[in-house]
Order: C-alpha cells, then sequence, then structure tokens
C-alpha cells in the first residue's frame, strides 16, 4: 500500500503506529464505529484529552475545516418506575444540559487550543491531524440514550421512541416529556438511541454528513422555530427537498412567507418503505469498493506501514480528495472501476495495460485509473512499484493536458485483478491549479512513449446517476396481428384461437 504526492520528492521516515480508542463504554465503542465508518478511520478519534488531562468529548472528527465534537451519555433515570415528568425532568437535565454545557466548553477550548488535543491522558500523542484556524467551523452533538422505551410507552402515536425537538423560543410553562427546546442562536445537535444509527448509517461520507448538518444549521437559522418528531423525520425531509439548480438537498420550503417549520411524525417510517428508498439502497452497493480502497490505505497509515512521501494526516493527499466524494459520486466512480477491470484483457501475454478516467463530483478534480500486467517481476516493491508509479504521474499529467479546467488529478495503480495473484495500490496527488507552459510540454513529451488518452472520442462525462434511481418501467406488451401464428403453439391464426376479442381468450397468454 502506498501514497505519494510526487514520486520525485524525498520518502520521510515511516511514521510510529498511531493507537486510537476504541471508546470506553458500550454506547461509546458503538458511536466510534459508526463515526470511523463516515469520516473514516485517519479522521475520527475516540477519547481524545485536553492539555489538563480531561477528555474533551467522547469522539472528536476533523475533515477539512470541519470538527465534529460527540458527546455521548446514557442515562437510567426512568429506570425503576418513577413517574414520568419526574424521570423526565431528572434524565434530562443528566444526558441533555449536563451534555451541552461540556460541548459548548470543549468547543472554546479545540478554538482557543487548537494543537493542544492528545490521544492519551498522559498528552504524550497529540491528535494526529491539525485542527485548522482558519474558517473553522465546529459542531456539537450530543447523542442521549436511556429514554428510548419510557418515550414509547409514553405515546401511542410515537412511532419509533425518538425524541422531539424544537429550536426557537420556549413558551413559559411549556414543558412536555420527551420533548427539547434547544437555543437557536447556538445550536446543538441532539441524537438518541434510535436514530444515532439512521443518521450516521445514511449520512455515511463526510461530504453528506456536513451538507445536511450545514444546511440544518442554516434552516435553523433561517426560521423562527424548526420543530421535528424526530432527528429521523427530518432526515427523511432533508432527503425529499432537493434544488435542481443547486444540486442540493434543503430544508425547508421556497415560500419566503413561512417563518416557522414544523416536521411531523412518521416521515422517515413512510420514506424508508418508499420503492426510491429501496433502489437507492439497492445502487448504493457497488459504491463501497471506494470505501474499502480508502480504509485499507487508513489503516497503513494507523500502523504505520504506509510507503511513499504522501501524509494522509496534515498535508493534502490523494486519500483526502477520494474521502471527499459523496456516496452518490462513489457509486458512479466504482462502476466505472469494476467495469475498466472486467474489460481488462484475459490474456497475460507480455505487459499489459488499461487506463480509465474518472470525472469527480467537484469539476475541478478528476481520476486516473491505471492497471498494469507484468509477468515475472523480480523486484515489487524496489524496482516494478517505482515504476509504476512513474508511470502513474505521467497519466495524471496527460490527464491535466487533456482536461485543462482540473486542478487537481489523482492517480490510482493497481496490478489487474484478472491476472494478478498479489496487490498493492499506489496513488498520486497531482496538484496542477498553476501549470506553467513546461510542465505542459514535459508530460507532452514523456507521453510520446506511452500515446495516453489519444483516443479521439475521449471526453470528460459526468456519468447521469440519479440518487434515488427510478424503477425500470414493464415493457409494453407487443400487439399480436389477427392472422400471426397464434402464440400459444396450436398452428393456428391468432384471429381463430386465441384471440380475446372471440371471447375465449386462452389465460396462459400473457406478451
Amino acid at each position: 500500500m502506498s501514497t505519494t504526492a510526487d514520486p520525485n520528492e524525498d520518502v520521510p521516515p515511516t511514521p510510529a503506529a498511531i493507537v486510537k480508542s476504541t471508546g470506553q463504554t458500550r454506547t461509546e465503542k458503538f458511536l466510534a464505529e459508526l463515526c470511523d465508518r463516515t469520516f473514516l478511520k485517519v479522521w475520527a478519534y475516540a477519547n481524545p484529552f485536553k492539555s489538563d488531562r480531561k477528555e474533551v468529548c467522547d469522539v472528536i472528527a476533523v475533515f477539512a475545516n470541519h470538527v465534529f465534537l460527540f458527546f455521548d451519555r446514557e442515562s437510567r433515570k426512568f429506570d425503576g418506575g418513577k413517574e414520568v415528568d419526574i424521570a423526565w425532568d431528572r434524565w434530562h437535565r443528566e444526558a441533555i444540559e449536563k451534555q451541552i454545557n461540556t460541548a459548548r466548553g470543549a468547543k472554546r477550548y479545540i478554538i482557543e487550543h487548537p494543537t493542544e488535543v492528545f490521544l492519551d491522558a498522559a498528552c504524550t500523542m497529540p491528535l494526529p491531524i491539525r485542527i485548522p484556524t482558519e474558517d473553522l467551523i465546529v459542531h456539537k452533538i450530543v447523542v442521549a440514550h436511556g429514554a428510548k422505551e419510557a418515550c414509547e410507552a409514553f405515546s401511542d402515536s410515537n412511532v419509533y421512541g425518538s425524541l422531539a425537538v424544537s429550536y426557537g423560543k420556549k413558551v413559559e410553562g411549556q414543558t412536555f416529556p420527551f420533548m427539547i427546546w434547544l437555543d437557536k442562536n447556538d445550536p446543538v445537535h441532539v441524537l438518541d438511541s434510535h436514530n444515532l444509527e439512521i443518521v450516521l448509517g445514511e449520512l455515511d461520507t463526510f461530504q453528506d454528513f456536513v451538507s445536511y448538518i450545514t444546511e440544518k444549521e442554516r434552516a435553523i437559522q433561517a426560521y423562527d422555530f424548526l420543530t421535528y418528531c424526530g432527528e429521523e423525520d427530518l432526515l427523511a425531509h432533508w432527503f425529499l427537498q432537493f434544488d435542481v439548480s443547486r444540486q442540493a438537498h434543503f430544508i425547508g420550503t421556497a415560500d419566503k412567507t413561512v417563518n416557522g417549520l414544523m416536521i411531523g411524525e412518521g416521515e422517515w417510517h413512510d420514506f424508508s418503505r418508499s420503492e426510491p428508498y429501496r433502489l437507492k439502497k439497492l445502487a448504493d452497493q457497488d459504491s463501497y469498493l471506494w470505501d474499502e480502497i480508502i480504509q485499507r490505505t487508513c489503516q497503513n497509515a494507523l500502523d504505520g506501514r504506509l510507503l511513499g512521501n504522501g501524509d494522509l494526516f496534515n498535508r493534502q493527499s490523494a486519500i483526502h480528495e477520494m474521502a471527499k466524494e459523496p456516496r452518490v459520486s462513489r457509486r458512479a466512480l466504482s462502476k466505472a472501476m469494476i467495469a475498466s477491470i472486467r474489460e481488462f484483457p484475459d490474456t497475460n501475454d507480455g505487459i499489459t495495460r488499461n487506463l480509465s478516467f474518472m470525472p469527480s463530483f467537484f469539476d475541478n478534480l478528476g481520476y486516473v485509473f491505471l492497471q498494469l500486467y507484468v509477468p515475472n517481476i523480480v523486484d515489487y516493491d524496489g524496482d516494478y512499484r517505482l515504476k509504476r508509479q512513474k508511470l502513474l504521474q505521467v497519466a495524471c499529467g496527460v490527464a491535466k493536458n487533456k482536461f485543462p479546467k482540473l486542478t487537481k488529478v489523482v492517480g490510482i495503480a493497481i496490478d489487474a485483478p484478472k491476472l494478478s495473484k498479489r496487490n498493492a495500490e499506489d496513488f498520486v496527488l497531482l496538484d496542477c491549479d498553476k501549470w506553467p507552459e513546461e510542465q505542459r510540454t514535459y508530460y507532452e513529451v514523456e507521453n510520446k512513449n506511452f500515446n495516453f488518452f489519444e483516443t479521439p472520442q475521449l471526453r470528460s462525462r459526468r456519468a447521469t446517476i440519479r440518487e434515488f434511481p427510478q424503477a425500470e418501467k414493464a415493457p409494453r406488451p407487443r400487439k399480436i396481428g389477427r392472422n400471426e401464428p397464434c402464440p400459444c403453439g396450436s398452428g393456428k391464426k391468432f384471429k381463430k384461437c386465441c384471440d380475446p376479442s372471440r371471447g375465449c381468450a386462452d389465460e396462459r397468454i400473457r406478451l
């Protein structure tokens, strides 16, 4: 496994392995697993510490200029058969109010001391991800457990036992069990035992999760109040609202006269049982190939086994760019890779290669996918892979020449799976925002030896993939001429055999 920005640069020493906490409690462990999937292993860490050896939060995730602080708390105040109003008040203070206060303090600490976050209580292992100091956005997320069963029992109309939430001014005396009132001027996101897995399971890429969270925070500010019966219901509303001009989901309505928003009970229940949702989940299955590639490289980085000069933690890297892709884009990219692998020649006579160009979700980014088969390799790591990396770098430069609007090109190289029993990925990130004439000429000359992307009809076309695919329409029945042979096989003409107009149609005929 290797990642490199430029094969000609010096290779730094291999870093030491990084030991990550997996969480302290049962619920923390589950939260850490979900965050590892959404933010990927390199960008999410459980149980980080401040310089005073106290925990910052239960999980911190850092990606681009966003920091997500998760606070997980399980309270058993509903155990023991106490009156609902009394138990709710005690549970709310312990699981919600205390965690919100802790979250506010943690956010201040992150802003004031971004370099003083550690993976261990002894403060000897700094957080490997550098927290940005410019344009920093911190999101606070409280996960509260222990009220689900009591909430379900409280009302027959409650579908799942999720907590209701309202951002806006609370009316005096308006207190209801299992409903939380939150400050719209300093929003904290509250998830519970039921919808934690739904939210992080459906929004299982950084781009999808941050798109939802930032749009929700925009809606909180835009309306006098935002109220919903469960976070999963708000998520369903977000999925169902799509602005074609911006190509983005949104919360709310285009009607400017509306000053408040209420999302009713059961939105998620209905949405998750719909045919578009089923087709989406089916279509997403291929996309996890993209995640597997990233996660393998992330694990190698954590284990200190990553070769090359790429730095997944504190520099731009090919893996960082790949991790930015949303789920629907990963679906298209994975399908393109799978198709290229299937199309690779079956013959193993001599050196064989296959090169594909794949557009990104982002207009300025493109991917080059190289498969290579070389028989009788003598020195795999010391010779073959260095040459493969050089080949990949040239292919990335040629792609930039072919598509001048690109400011970054990511190269992915593998041994052709059809013919190779062993494999290891190589990655190249070509930062080509500035592209002087000598660079263009260099790759043009280098390409005379390879003829990469010389196909005249090559275009950078983004595949049209619907996030919610439409069901295929059943083919229209073929009309059978009255004088045609009857399809039942009788040898008679249709009009004299199974023609329904004769009143004796054979029920077996269904064309």
